[in-house]
């Protein structure tokens, strides 16, 4: 299932691509990565919009009011604020999906990098049954160097790895804006620093390719971003405003005085009361002696 969904998908979309490209391996690359930032970019705008709504909602009234009634109370406070989320329709972890999806297609392509620059006559043997689209096979090998860089294994430099951490931490900075919630933001402070320091780690660890495929993907959701606050962000901030006005307010209750007839007489409702008619005292007539 893994290769016939991730693995074999990339290998051919990767020999599409250095054919198209010139026989350029590194170009062959970024335009695999920018293809699978645009199959993605359907979950990025729902992520930017979580966001969005999520930062209006923690700004509100009533969300400051909950913070403060159960400041004391973590196991309220958490209650409350999810019944918060279930009005608004916001899921707290639908910012996080674009993020988790990464990683498949992470290992799928540092596993495609590695069939694809075959070796070995034992690579080829396995390379070939998984190139389907016709013409490809005969583009094995392929050429995989750029610069000083052999595309196939690490930067004996470390200039890809520094490269990676920084592109991952502007982009990590980006997608966290400021949270009220002072726990919430701790998280988004160590997310900033843990998320880049990892990459940077893979970035040593795996091929050069994949350190590419980390740094073309951070400027291009980079790119992403800004264009989506300039497109939608305003629409979505009305849509948050728009949500907080129309939130219902506590029903008041309504007594209602009904006759025999099943017709309406009167209703009163607690902040309008009819005050009871007074009865008019008659006055005695006075009766004047002759």
């Amino acid at each position: 299932m893994w290769d016939l969904l991730i693995l074999n998908p990339m290998i051919n979309a990767l020999l599409l691509f250095y054919g198209i490209l010139g026989h350029q391996f590194i170009l062959a690359i970024i335009a695999l990565t920018a293809f699978i930032r645009v199959i993605v970019f359907p979950l990025t705008i729902k992520q930017q919009r979580s966001m969005v709504m999520m930062q209006g909602l923690q700004g509100s009234k009533e969300w400051k009011e909950i913070q403060k009634k159960h400041k004391n109370d973590r196991e309220k406070l958490s209650q409350e604020q999810m019944r918060l989320y279930r009005e608004h329709s916001l899921n707290p972890a639908g910012g996080c999906l674009p993020t988790v999806i990464q990683f498949p297609v992470l290992i799928g392509l540092y596993q495609s990098v590695i069939r694809v620059l075959a070796t070995s006559p034992l690579q080829l043997v396995d390379l070939a049954p998984r190139v389907y689209l016709p013409g490809l096979a005969a583009l094995v090998p392929l050429n995989d160097r750029f610069l000083w860089l052999d595309l196939g294994a690490s930067d004996p430099y470390y200039i890809l790895p520094v490269l990676v951490v920084a592109s991952s931490w502007i982009q990590q900075k980006l997608l966290s804006p400021p949270n009220p919630d002072p726990q919430a933001a701790g998280m988004n402070q160590s997310m900033q620093v843990m998320m880049p320091l990892m990459m940077g780690f893979f970035a040593l660890q795996f091929s050069s390719a994949v350190a590419i495929y980390f740094i073309v993907s951070s400027v291009v959701g980079v790119a992403q971003y800004a264009a989506i606050n300039r497109w939608f962000r305003g629409k979505w901030e009305l849509e948050a405003q728009a949500k907080k006005r129309s939130a219902p307010s506590k029903p008041q209750a309504a007594l209602a005085k009904v006759d025999s007839g099943g017709t309406e007489k009167q209703r009163v409702t607690p902040d309008k009361r009819v005050a009871p008619k007074k009865k008019k005292k008659r006055k005695k007539k006075r009766v004047k002696k002759k």
